[in-house]
């Protein structure tokens, strides 16, 4: 699910729609989370799926550390790449603001961490890299780790409309890893390798 204070629109003819803040998402905001409307298909159910459907698939689904395919119910599946993401994934089925999201700016992952099966070239953003590469998540997690470490102060002192679908399991083990009684499960974790399908 999606952060509530988001809306659809139409970027431009390259990028097409994308989700919007409506409002002020400070830096530690939980922007979405997996929750029991979003469709996990496993690589079986995703090979039985026609042509036409399996590039909507391709096209909106991300992959997990499991191999499976999630296709977000809501306007989840519109989050643009981005090579300065506002948003980073964690490995426990929900993303964070990592830095403050404007009213009217773009909630934006990176997509070298949703196991892309294929690499790609993106709109150039000035930065040193142009490619989102299969295994990305291999190289990075170390720095997106530390962005989501970096957060978790705010997280858990921020009003969070999403976390009432967060297991409070989940949410009492991040007051141990602020409390420095725990450490943070890494993004690596949900690494899934295409090589070993």
């Amino acid at each position: 699910m999606i952060h509530p204070d988001t809306e659809l629109r139409f970027i431009n003819d390259v990028i097409g729609y994308g989700v919007v803040a409506k409002k002020l998402i400070p830096r530690g905001t939980v922007t979405w989370v997996q929750d029991d409307l979003d469709q996990v298909i496993s690589p079986g159910q995703a090979s039985q799926i026609s042509p036409l459907m399996r590039e909507y698939l391709d096209t909106y689904c991300f992959i997990n550390g499991d191999g499976n395919r999630v296709l977000c119910w809501d306007n989840a599946k519109f989050v643009n790449h981005s090579f300065k993401p506002t948003c980073m994934s964690t490995a426990y089925d929900f993303e964070i603001a990592i830095r403050d999201i404007h009213p009217g700016e773009q909630l934006t992952d990176d997509y070298g961490y949703l196991n892309v099966e294929e690499p790609f070239e993106v709109v150039d953003e000035g930065t040193e890299r142009k490619i989102v590469y299969p295994d990305d998540l291999l190289t990075y997690h170390k720095e997106w780790d530390n962005e989501v470490q970096s957060a978790i102060p705010q997280l858990l002192s921020l009003d969070q409309p999403l976390k009432k679908f967060i297991d409070p399991a989940i949410w009492e083990e991040f007051e141990s890893i602020n409390a420095g009684k725990a450490q943070l499960k890494s993004l690596l974790t949900c690494y899934f390798d295409q090589k070993v399908k």
